[in-house]
């Protein structure tokens, strides 16, 4: 496990209390991937890698007669936010105060979960990370003009994932256009969003990284996240007046099923 240093900040526990807990309200808000795929871990700070359970043949041999491979792995990546706290508000707290200014917590909260939610939908091709969208691109869809076709387009998504085999439950994450249009809309006086529910047995979430919408299946087993060190915050400085945070991950994200998600994409753009 490393050092998160948290003993030589000039805070408080109520302070980091009260700092943990804004994070984690932040995160909760915005993390719209986890409720979709299985979560492995967390493994530790440590932990550098996970084996896919494949070779790769090495040329030329040690020695005739030897065959050698490799075992092939799927590194993690890091990210890390940093932030800086006043201290006039650590020190607030410590005497009480119900409004300290955490913007900074939110924020640097509100970067973290977006960069994970970016890798899982849409992908990291830097850390090897491939998102839902890329991988299950074969049996997308197009999202259509108007809201009030929602319907009928979730209901193609969930007929594509049966005739694969793919059972439900099924639900949706619905990246901000969508999931602003489709709360808005109505078809008939009856708003159309409860038309899209009545076709999933699982949840419609706003997933602010994704960009359009998927269907996925929760079945279990198609989707893989696997973290080191989960959100974590950690001390790396202080002056005078305020304190160097920082939020920090360890992680990589597996798709084992590309054909457990519809992804729903927009029309490309005509020039003019």
């Amino acid at each position: 496990m490393n050092d998160l240093l948290r003993n030589q900040a000039p805070i408080s526990g109520d302070a980091w209390n009260e700092i943990d807990a804004e994070a984690t309200r932040t995160l909760k808000v915005l993390l719209a991937a986890r409720q979709f795929v299985d979560f492995k871990g967390p493994l530790g700070w440590q932990t550098s890698a996970i084996s896919l359970g494949r070779t790769e043949k090495l040329s030329p041999s040690l020695q005739d007669g030897v065959v050698s491979r490799v075992r092939q792995v799927l590194p993690l990546v890091e990210i890390r936010i940093p932030f800086e706290v006043q201290r006039e508000e650590l020190e607030a707290i410590g005497r009480g105060a119900q409004d300290a200014d955490l913007d900074a917590v939110r924020n640097a909260a509100r970067a973290a979960a977006i960069a994970e939610d970016r890798a899982i939908f849409q992908g990291y091709e830097a850390a090897g990370i491939e998102g839902i969208f890329g991988a299950s691109s074969g049996q997308s869809l197009t999202i259509p003009e108007s809201f009030e076709a929602y319907p009928d387009i979730v209901a193609e998504a969930t007929h594509r994932l049966r005739s694969e085999g793919v059972n439900g439950p099924y639900g949706i994450a619905l990246g901000p256009r969508c999931y602003t249009g489709l709360t808005r809309s109505t078809s008939r006086g009856y708003p159309v969003i409860d038309h899209v529910r009545e076709l999933l047995e699982g949840p419609i979430v706003w997933a602010p990284a994704a960009d359009g919408a998927v269907v996925m299946s929760m079945r279990g087993g198609d989707f893989e996240l696997t973290v080191g060190q989960d959100f974590s915050i950690g001390y790396l400085d202080h002056t005078n007046s305020s304190v160097l945070l920082y939020l920090q991950e360890s992680f990589t994200f597996r798709v084992l099923s590309p054909e457990a998600a519809v992804p729903l994409t927009y029309p490309p753009r005509t020039p003019g």
